[in-house]
Parts: C-alpha cells; structure tokens; sequence
C-alpha cells in the first residue's frame, strides 16, 4: 500500500489495522476510552507545535490527529453506530448552518457579532438535540449550561467568565481584580495556616480563578500564557542541570541555593539576549 494525499488512502489503512485476523495486534484491541487520552494529547501536541512555530512540526501533529478522528470513526462503524463519512457531513453541515453570514443571509458583520450568532445558533440547536432525545429536564442548567465542563479547567473558568460577562456580571477595569487576587492571597495565607487540605484547596481554587479573570481582562489567554511560562521554566531548569553537569556536580547533590544561584544566572541571560535581540 502506497502514501497517498487521499483522505480515502488513510481511511483504508485504518480498517487494515482494525481486521482482526491480519490487522495489528495493537490497533486491533482498542476502544473510544483507550485511545481517548491519545486524542488529547495528540491535541495538545499541536498546540505545542504552533507555540513553537515549528511548520514541520505542525503538519506532522496534524497528521496525527486526524489519524485519531479516523480511528474512532472507525470504530464507531464497526459497532454500527456512524462512519467516517458521516462524521464530515455533520461538520459541513453544521459550519454552513451556523455561518448565514457566508452561506445565506444574516446581519452579522463583524467578529463580536459573529461569535455571538454563533452562539445563538449552536444553543438552539442543543435544545432541538435535547428534544429529539427526549430530554425533558432543565437540558442546561441555566445561563452557564451551554459551557463544557469537559475542557481543561483553565478554559473552562475562561469560558464561564466570558459568558456571565454577556449578561454585565463582570468588573470594569483591571484595577478591583487584582484586589480580588490579593484577597484570595490572605484567605490562602489563613488556610495553609489552620492546616485544613480541603479549605486549602478551594481557597486555591479561587485565587486561580481570579488570576484567569486578570488575563481575560488584559486580553492574555491564561492556558497559553502558563504554556509560555512552563516553557521558560524548562528552559532555565535545563540551565542549571547543564552547568552543575559541565561542574561535576548533579540535580541530586545541588543545594536549593546553588540551584537558585543558577536559575537567576539563567534570567541574566534571558535579559541579555532580549537586550540584543532589541
């Protein structure tokens, strides 16, 4: 079997893989919930590609997803349930269904606007799936409802800001959030301090939760601005372990203070090169 561009070429590898008297072994025994963690990271794995504007990268992680969309298609279609084909009509479906601006006729004409009709349109038709399905209850739980909590946590507390913001319950400026996170700061201080693990956490909770509401403010998003820092984090850690190496020295002989004495020689550094780069 020969590569091809064809999206019918990868489509037919997958069932290869997936028969069970010649597929691979592998591939053979897996289901939506085994491969389910492959998605997300594979997910992620793209995002990390486009952080670090790594093309090559990005093509190759592209890849790799689109292989995980075929592979529970996949399976879906041998338990009867749906194909791969019917995945791509439902999306063309819906992005026609929910662009009238491009597809049919709508008012909206800019990009507030748009997301805005996108809501709408993807709210109704949650409420017409809740019906067919014969959904009786309160299908989602309010205003806040139509926010997956299946999303990582710091998008999904970006996410529940930005719709109750919709409806004015939102501050003004800046200014009174960060006098939101100092507070959070105190009561953390008095939890660690009355040694209780679950208040301890909650109060956690919160100060996290005003510090995604800063970002949101200032038009920073909290999940690629902690992704910006845990790779500067690598980056200067992996400057300490390099020179105790180049020393003789190891991570696990290193006291915290010559590992401290390192990591500000990592920001010197840093602060050099953006001086020159500027």
């Amino acid at each position: 079997m020969e590569a091809s561009k064809d999206i019918s070429r990868l489509i037919e590898i997958m069932e290869a893989l997936r028969q069970p008297e010649t597929g691979c072994p592998w591939d053979v025994v897996q289901t939506f919930e085994t491969i389910k963690p492959y998605t997300i990271e594979e997910a992620y794995e793209v995002a990390d590609a486009i952080e670090r504007k790594d093309m090559d990268d990005l093509c190759e992680e592209l890849g790799d997803l689109l292989l995980q969309v075929v592979f529970h298609a996949r399976i879906a279609e041998e338990r009867g349930e749906f194909a791969f084909g019917d995945v791509v009509e439902a999306v063309t479906s819906k992005m026609i269904r929910r662009h009238p601006h491009v597809f049919a006729v709508s008012a909206a004409n800019t990009p507030d606007s748009v997301k805005l009709q996108w809501d709408q349109i993807k709210a109704e038709e949650k409420r017409e799936r809740a019906e067919r399905r014969g959904i009786t209850e309160d299908f989602k739980a309010g205003f806040l409802g139509g926010v997956q909590r299946s999303q990582p946590a710091l998008t999904e507390a970006l996410k529940l800001q930005e719709q109750a913001a919709r409806v004015g319950f939102d501050w003004s400026d800046p200014a009174p959030i960060l006098d939101k996170i100092e507070e959070e700061i105190a009561e953390l201080r008095e939890a660690l301090a009355e040694g209780k693990p679950e208040k301890v956490s909650d109060e956690l909770g919160d100060l996290i939760f005003a510090l995604v509401n800063i970002g949101r403010h200032v038009k920073v998003d909290p999940e690629d601005a902690l992704r910006g820092t845990n790779t500067k984090f690598r980056r200067r850690f992996n400057h300490i372990e390099t020179s105790l190496t180049e020393n003789g020295e190891t991570l696990q002989e290193a006291s915290l203070e010559r590992m401290e004495d390192l990591w500000q020689a990592a920001k010197r550094i840093e602060r050099s090169l953006d001086m020159v780069s500027s």
